[in-house]
């Protein structure tokens, strides 16, 4: 590898991994950053490293635009991550979703397969979510092997973009590797989402809407650590696999909405219970156990550690927290 493309880079995970990856591996090879620019992409997220990439305005689903991207830039290694990715958005417009999460993907894909030609040792890894796998109960764990079972447009979307990118692996021999990941928290992250978006509220002392009884839980990894994950899939993953990458940190919603409002010094009685969400997944819990074993990754970040530093953060960069 020497030019690597980081798709939705200016977004929230792509954000933190390209910054990951140019301190990690400034002079080793030179990152492209492609990314749309819609609402959910900042470029601001990539001012601590602007000098040291190149930045291209352009959508995954423009077919002609990315195979001129991959050809001008002689593209070596793609990790994708652009994405719509809000559940609540995607029971609004589902559509979008599938027209950007869907076809985007596959326009990646099939432009990878004609520029590098089939049966390339060339990678890609496509990062995914643990909700492709549906719901749990109080008792199991997501593992690669879990049926796929989506509950909302926006996991079908990217249940049905994984299922394009191992078939593009199996039927065209490309080095193709897939990520499934639990919710991530940390900087950068777009206010729509559940902990910048609670932190917002609260500080302006405004009602925090808690979906049902905030009974949901999730599997909460830390930014800085799915990075590292993902390194590792792009640097030793096999071709074709699958990897689930978990942090270990289960907690339900209430709680996190509880644990914002302490570290704020703010009163409970701003939670505000209201109607669920539709098809409001109850459990999400991922086992990481074959990425540990086949590449030697585990979570470093305590969810107790990592919640105080991303509150922090967020309380520095509260520009973060507008619209």
């Amino acid at each position: 590898m020497k030019n690597i493309m980081i798709t939705g880079a200016a977004g929230f995970i792509g954000a933190n991994f390209a910054e990951f990856m140019v301190k990690k591996y400034e002079g080793k090879y030179n990152f492209v950053i492609f990314d749309k620019l819609t609402y959910a992409g900042n470029i601001e997220n990539l001012k601590n490293i602007k000098d040291k990439i190149t930045f291209v305005q352009g959508d995954i689903c423009d077919f002609d635009f990315v195979m001129q991207t991959y050809q001008k830039y002689d593209i070596d290694a793609v990790v994708h991550f652009a994405a719509e990715s809000h559940v609540d958005n995607s029971i609004k417009n589902p559509f979008i979703f599938t027209q950007t999460n869907v076809m985007g993907t596959h326009t990646l894909l099939e432009a990878a397969k004609q520029f590098w030609g089939e049966g390339s040792s060339n990678r890609f890894v496509h990062v995914s979510t643990d909700e492709v796998y549906g719901t749990l109960g109080e008792e199991g764990y997501f593992t690669e092997s879990s049926p796929i079972q989506p509950n909302s447009p926006y996991s079908a979307s990217k249940a049905s973009s994984d299922l394009i990118a191992l078939a593009y692996s199996e039927t065209f021999k490309m080095n193709v590797s897939v990520t499934n990941c639990s919710n991530n928290y940390g900087p950068y992250q777009h206010h729509e989402k559940l902990i910048p978006h609670m932190i917002s509220l609260a500080l302006k002392d405004k009602k925090l809407p808690v979906y049902g009884e905030g009974l949901n839980i999730r599997d909460w990894l830390f930014v800085e650590d799915h990075c590292e994950a993902i390194d590792l899939v792009l640097q030793k993953g096999k071709k074709g696999e699958r990897y689930n990458i978990g942090g270990h940190n289960e907690k339900r919603n209430i709680e996190i909405v509880k644990l914002i409002l302490k570290r704020l010094g703010k009163s409970e009685e701003l939670i505000s219970f209201v109607e669920d969400r539709k098809g409001h997944d109850y459990r999400y819990a991922i086992d990481p156990s074959k990425i540990h074993k086949e590449l030697g990754w585990l979570p470093k970040t305590k969810f107790e550690d990592g919640i105080v530093k991303t509150i922090d953060w967020y309380l520095e960069h509260e520009e973060y927290l507008e619209k």
